[in-house]
């Protein structure tokens, strides 16, 4: 039986569920999140509880997930996820225009991502990009794709990195006489 999939998911104030057979619909203050799961697993809501079981054991790993993935569903229509982007290297830089981030990456070009929808990017400082949106994946994909545009090289650092990813450094070349 799976640890994680086994325990109940509180629904908190101003939070509304909807469950019908296996598709989850989350309402709640920042936005309506809707996915369906696979048949094996059994979700039922009890008074502000929300339960996950299954019908046969050797699915134990799609009861936690499923779990999971419902529980990520409430935190994100009630708080909402971000992740943090940093930007180095000389000359590097982000810029906020209308709906979409301008970035400055030592290309001959400057690269423009779009705002999707469900995500808000936002540009506090030159260096830092923060997605913010109410779901997950979604969340983490558009970081991902970001981050895509310059991947932090590892003898100087420069390039799109997480807020607290550590770069493991090289050492340059010896260089020198023979």
């Amino acid at each position: 039986m799976s640890r994680i999939g086994k325990n109940p998911i509180e629904i908190p104030a101003g939070v509304e569920v909807k469950i019908e057979g296996n598709t989850v619909t989350v309402k709640g203050p920042k936005g309506t999140l809707t996915e369906t799961f696979l048949d094996c697993v059994n979700i039922a809501q009890e008074e502000n509880q929300i339960k996950v079981s299954i019908d046969n054991e050797s699915h134990g790993n799609i009861h936690g997930l499923t779990r999971t993935l419902i529980n990520n569903m409430v935190i994100g229509v009630t708080q909402g996820f971000e992740k943090t982007l940093e930007v180095n290297g000389i000359g590097y830089r982000a810029q906020k225009q209308g709906k979409k981030v301008v970035l400055t990456l030592g290309y001959s070009h400057p690269v423009e991502v779009e705002e999707i929808e469900g995500i808000t990017l936002e540009v506090p400082n030159p260096n830092t990009i923060v997605v913010k949106g109410i779901d997950k994946q979604l969340v983490g994909q558009v970081a991902a794709n970001i981050r895509e545009k310059r991947l932090p090289e590892p003898y100087k650092g420069k390039g799109i990195k997480y807020a607290g990813e550590r770069i493991k450094r090289k050492e340059g070349k010896a260089g020198g006489k023979k």
